[in-house]
Order: C-alpha cells, then sequence, then structure tokens
C-alpha cells in the first residue's frame, strides 16, 4: 500500500480501538441474586493498545501487519489507587510469554484502557521464562506488593521441553509504575503457585497463602495453605498449614488455590479461590467462597456449598476451556464489590455485588452435606418449605 492508504489504516485501526474501549457495559436481566453479571467481556485483546501490536513506522512495516500480536488478556490482579480502578492484566502475546499491563476505568466496569507502557517487570539473579497470574496486596506496612507465578524451565529435564518449575515472585511498589523486585519465596515445598500476601501483619508476621506443588502441574497432597515470614525483603517459610484442603467429589477435587487477598468483614475474612474437577470432557475450573477466623485468619468458619461462578455459554470457550480464575477484587468504600474473572484463560469479565450480599451468602448458604443421601434431604427440606410458603402465601401461583 502507498503511504496515503497505510495511513488511513493506522487511521481505521485507532477508530476501531476507540470504540471498543468506550463501550459501555450493562448488567445482564438474569441476575441470581447474589452478584449481577455483565453483556460484554470487561477486557479483551481487542483493548489492548494499536501500538503495542503494530509498528506504525510506515518505512519499517508499509504492509502494516502485526508484529507483535496480543492473545489472550486474562487472570489480573486489581486494586482501586487514587480514585481509579485498576487492573494489572496478564497480557500473553503470540509468543506464548505473559506480561503485565495496567488497565484503567473511571467506573469499574467499562471504559478500561491500558496505559502507554506495559510494566517491565526487574528480575532477579534467575531470570524467568515467563510471569503471570499477579495478586495485589495493598499491605498496611504501606506497600503494594505483586506476588506472581515465575517460570523457569527445569533443567534438570533438558530432555523434555515442556519441564518447569514454578515459584512465588515477589515484587513491590507504590504507584504500579516502578517496581522494586525482591528475592523469590523460599519453602520447603517443590513449587509454589496461587501465592497471595495477606493484607495485615499477623502476630507480626507476614502471612502469605500459599499451595505448595509436587510438580509443575501435579499438587500432591495439596490445597490452600499459610506460612509466615519475618520479612518480605528476603521472604522465608519454613512451615505451611492447610487451610483448606482438596476433597473428594467436589468443585476442589483435583486441586484448588486461593484467589484474590481476602476481604476484612465484621463477621471474618471473606475468600475468594477457585476449585478445579475432573469431568468427561477434561477439567472444570469454577470460584467459590469460604470465610475465615478475624484473628486467627487460618482457620475456616463457613463453607458455602458448590461453587460461586461458573463459566457460562461464552465464557466455556477460549485457550483453555471451562475455566473461570479470579486473582482481583476490589471493595467499594460504599459497600459496592467488584469481582474480576476471566474465562477459558482468554477475556476479563466483571460481576458487581455488595459486601451485604456476599455476607448472605457465605453465613446462610448451606454447607456441602457430605454425600448424595444427606444432600437431597438437605434439598428436600427446602423444598417442603417452600411448597408451605407458596400455598399459604402466593396462592395465585399454580403448582
Amino acid at each position: 500500500m502507498d503511504r496515503e492508504q497505510f495511513n488511513d489504516k493506522v487511521k481505521e485501526l485507532f477508530k476501531v480501538y476507540d470504540q471498543t474501549i468506550n463501550r459501555e457495559n450493562i448488567k445482564q436481566d438474569d441476575g441470581n441474586g447474589i452478584y449481577d453479571r455483565y453483556v460484554y467481556p470487561a477486557i479483551t485483546r481487542d483493548h489492548v493498545p494499536v501500538f503495542w501490536e503494530y509498528d506504525l513506522n510506515y518505512q519499517t512495516n508499509p504492509h502494516l501487519m502485526k508484529r507483535l500480536g496480543v492473545n489472550t488478556t486474562f487472570n489480573a490482579g486489581a486494586i482501586k489507587l487514587n480514585g481509579k480502578y485498576l487492573m494489572v492484566v496478564r497480557v500473553e502475546g503470540f509468543d506464548v510469554k505473559s506480561i503485565f499491563g495496567v488497565a484503567e476505568s473511571p467506573n469499574g466496569v467499562d471504559h478500561w484502557k491500558f496505559w502507554d507502557h506495559p510494566i517491565v517487570m526487574p528480575m532477579t539473579d534467575d531470570p524467568e521464562m515467563n510471569v503471570y497470574d499477579i495478586r495485589l496486596t495493598h499491605h498496611e506496612d504501606g506497600w503494594i506488593y505483586g506476588l506472581f507465578c515465575a517460570e523457569r524451565k527445569d533443567n534438570s529435564q533438558p530432555n523434555d521441553s515442556s519441564a518447569a518449575l514454578a515459584s512465588c515472585g515477589i515484587a513491590r511498589t507504590k504507584d504500579l509504575k516502578t517496581w522494586e523486585r525482591l528475592p523469590d519465596l523460599k519453602s520447603n515445598a517443590a513449587q509454589q503457585r496461587n501465592c497471595v500476601l495477606h493484607p495485615e501483619f499477623v502476630n507480626e508476621k507476614y502471612m502469605i497463602y500459599t499451595r505448595p506443588q509436587s510438580a509443575f502441574i501435579e499438587t500432591g497432597d495439596s490445597g490452600i495453605c499459610v506460612g509466615f515470614s519475618e520479612s518480605m525483603d528476603n521472604a522465608i517459610i519454613d512451615e505451611e498449614t492447610m487451610m483448606d484442603p482438596r476433597k473428594y467429589h467436589t468443585v476442589k477435587e483435583v486441586k484448588n488455590g486461593q484467589g484474590p487477598p481476602p476481604i476484612k468483614t465484621e463477621k471474618g475474612w471473606m475468600h475468594l479461590a477457585h476449585g478445579v474437577r475432573r469431568t468427561a470432557a477434561g477439567l472444570r475450573y469454577t470460584l467459590y467462597l469460604l470465610m475465615t477466623d478475624l484473628k486467627e485468619p487460618w482457620k475456616v468458619i463457613k463453607r458455602p456449598s458448590g461453587h460461586f461462578i461458573e463459566p457460562l455459554d461464552d465464557e466455556r470457550v477460549g485457550d483453555v476451556s471451562n475455566v473461570v480464575f479470579s486473582n482481583g477484587w476490589i471493595l467499594n468504600d460504599d459497600g459496592t464489590v467488584f469481582i474480576y474473572y476471566a474465562s477459558s484463560d482468554t477475556r476479563m469479565h466483571v460481576a458487581t455485588t455488595t459486601i451485604e450480599k456476599l455476607l448472605d451468602y457465605v453465613l446462610n448458604t448451606p454447607e456441602d452435606a457430605g454425600r448424595t443421601q444427606l444432600c437431597a434431604e438437605q434439598r428436600d427440606t427446602m423444598v417442603e418449605n417452600n411448597l408451605n410458603i407458596l400455598i399459604n402465601v402466593f396462592p395465585e401461583i399454580e403448582l
């Protein structure tokens, strides 16, 4: 194409991009009383700035080709800072490398726009091949910590090109622009994933939610654990205590992991986690809630039965299908909660609710009865109560 056609094409790319980031999102009509989903994804790869993918120099890219394409935008940490809703998104390129990009919204629901520059995360003395799935914690020590998976080649298996080692990378910042890299978390586990820093000191120590693994994929005899470190400058956990174990024939029978940092409520710490079970179609990832004690946040006090958010409709389709995953949520001063979740390792969504509704859900939803007969009896009791209500309160409803 000639220079004039090139310029017109560039302008068209920016026009489409502006339409994407300025599209208003609306709540879906069929809410479940717990939270509201939205019609459109919050962030897709089309939200990535044009100048992140295209070389806009006519001399070096006369056909206006994508030089550094973006495949997916998912698994974002989230935080509210200076009145802005921010997601630190996992942006995966065509090269299968993930980088972090900060997207900003004025209202937490739509008009998400990436900052001009991606985060160039500082490295340790042992550079990782890939970083992803960051959790952001605004700790009471004043720092914003980012804990993420730092993946390296497992050099003990040189002939296996997929053999990898996962550790917990740690960095801190005050503004999400300038980052200080700290040494990776040290523990007795062979590998670590889904590590999250608790937002407050516990017995004057930093408390970290972990998921020790026996291998890169296999978790071994594991679940959501907690450990304590004297410092984050050189975080070391000597002992990990099980907080929320896997359990047979539940949404977390294969593995589970802490999502974002927990939210502090008057009744306890509210946790959002992911659970994985095996199906005939493969692994299915859903989200679930639990609550831990305020003074001893490693002690679970409530476990609502089953999953909280599941992949629905188009959310089930993507690079890794039938998956929802969350590592970011935001609590507003007015009690509104913004839950940011990815679907099928491809795009980001938002669901909104209130802390009042979440407390109602966690405190009053029955726990898993344990086996099918007891679950049937549990449901039948609710059915019988409802039938009596329908007969006496809603006689106009035909049963």
